[in-house]
């Protein structure tokens, strides 16, 4: 219960930050950048665009042709955009802003801060973890990003490796060479946040498996007893990313697949997480509806945004992720319809059977969605998927099949995490392109707007 009530209140303040963030912007000077004031078309409701980024704008460092010719064609003659964006990435070694400036580089167009939604982006509404001693673990700036998310007691690997010499051994050139070092008796560590997969994997295994083996102080000896373990923050769940390789990737759920394998091996018992963020999980889409509304408010749309459309390369993570939400949002209605039936007496909701019918989504699938963000929202009707061929599929590689009741991945082989259950017809996306250009030129002819 204090868990489902610290996420309500981390949910919150979060919602009510990102509504003064939209009041602060409709201001004269700050709503003449980036947003073209026009409202929505009288009776085709708003819309708002999920973009993806690995493999659906960028391979690598280097632009897909498609999306600058796409992005040109999303704002209008000054550069304003026609409809709320948002980039939902699951990349996590980074500051928003530094992201936000390399996609304006690559673009060439304006995208400020609060479009970038990173993997870690959702982990300022834990607020019950962020006065704890977190150890991080990640590459790039990661303590940087942990004090920027609220955590205010933060250690890294490094540091934690440099408090105890003897842990990191493996590579001879960085084991001690005159004696035995001292440790430096760090306080013990109460919770971990993996952001994304290290640079030295050995490493981060290693210190991390030592962290929770020893409730959180490398100095007591591993005990298989202390179980469960302090908890587990994990962000970004891809097992697999495009780069500019002909081949994809090893992601972050690669590293994480390492770490589950390695804590059963030694101990004989599941790593368990408080949470997983990061697209699939339904936090990570609700986030992302927040801050689509608040680009709605930066465009001056009193219309509630009613269809969102989740562009994406990777059908474990992209599609899966946003036909999830999609069921959340309609088992969201479902359950609103059925609250106000009751109220007023009326009949049946005829959303019933087909929500039913659905399988209740599991604690790692909602990632704390259920408890943060009520069915009493203004919820969007609904999220649409759209596969392009730029990134981790391909239509080279690997044929659409003609039955929607199967999946799209080769083999029915489940590329995505271990908690999160295998359902098929969720890697089926509402719609294949080629790339995010007509992925976008389909976006507006299904919502009967004009593009140019």
């Amino acid at each position: 219960m204090q868990r489902i009530r610290s996420l309500k209140i981390g949910w919150q303040l979060l919602k009510s930050s990102c509504e003064g963030a939209g009041k602060h912007v409709n201001t004269p000077t700050s709503t003449s950048r980036g947003y073209s004031h026009l409202p929505p078309q009288s009776g085709s409701g708003s819309f708002g665009l999920l973009f993806d980024i690995d493999g659906v704008l960028v391979r690598g460092r280097t632009p897909i042709p498609a999306a600058k010719q796409c992005f040109r064609n999303l704002v209008d003659r000054d550069g304003k955009y026609k409809v709320p964006v948002v980039f939902v990435t699951n990349a996590g070694n980074c500051m928003r802003q530094a992201k936000a400036e390399h996609l304006s580089h690559l673009l060439e167009v304006e995208v400020c801060p609060e479009q970038v939604m990173l993997s870690h982006s959702p982990l300022r509404m834990f607020t019950q973890f962020h006065k704890m001693r977190v150890l991080v673990s990640g590459q790039g700036p990661v303590e940087e990003v942990a004090h920027n998310l609220g955590f205010q007691d933060v250690i890294t690997i490094d540091m934690l490796r440099e408090a105890y010499p003897l842990l990191d051994v493996v590579d001879h050139n960085r084991r001690p060479k005159d004696g035995i070092p001292p440790t430096k008796g760090l306080r013990p560590i109460d919770a971990v946040i993996l952001f994304g997969e290290p640079i030295r994997w050995e490493t981060n295994l290693q210190l991390i498996v030592d962290v929770l083996l020893t409730n959180g102080n490398p100095d007591n000896p591993w005990s298989s007893m202390r179980y469960p373990h302090i908890p587990v923050l994990a962000c970004n769940m891809d097992l697999l990313w495009m780069a500019e390789a002909k081949n994809p990737r090893f992601g972050h759920g690669m590293f994480l697949v390492c770490l589950e394998s390695l804590y059963k091996k030694v101990t004989g018992y599941e790593l368990k997480y408080e949470a997983l963020i990061g697209k699939p999980s339904v936090v990570t889409y609700n986030y992302a509806e927040l801050l689509i509304r608040q680009q709605a408010e930066r465009l001056g749309w009193t219309t509630p945004v009613k269809r969102l459309y989740a562009i994406g390369d990777n059908p474990m993570a992209d599609i899966y992720g946003a036909n999830l939400y999609n069921r959340y949002l309609q088992a969201s209605r479902h359950t609103k319809a059925q609250m106000q039936a009751k109220s007023s007496g009326g009949g049946a909701d005829p959303l019933a059977e087909t929500v039913d019918e659905a399988p209740k989504m599991t604690s790692a699938e909602l990632g704390g969605a259920s408890s943060a963000y009520g069915a009493e929202e203004d919820l969007p009707e609904s999220c649409s998927s759209i596969l392009v061929c730029t990134g981790v599929y391909s239509r080279d590689q690997q044929e659409l099949p003609s039955d929607p009741t199967h999946t799209v991945t080769e083999q029915q082989i489940f590329h995505g995490h271990r908690d999160f259950r295998f359902d098929p017809s969720l890697t089926q996306p509402s719609f294949v392109v080629q790339d995010v250009k007509e992925a976008v030129e389909l976006v507006f002819q299904q919502e009967g707007r004009p593009l140019e």
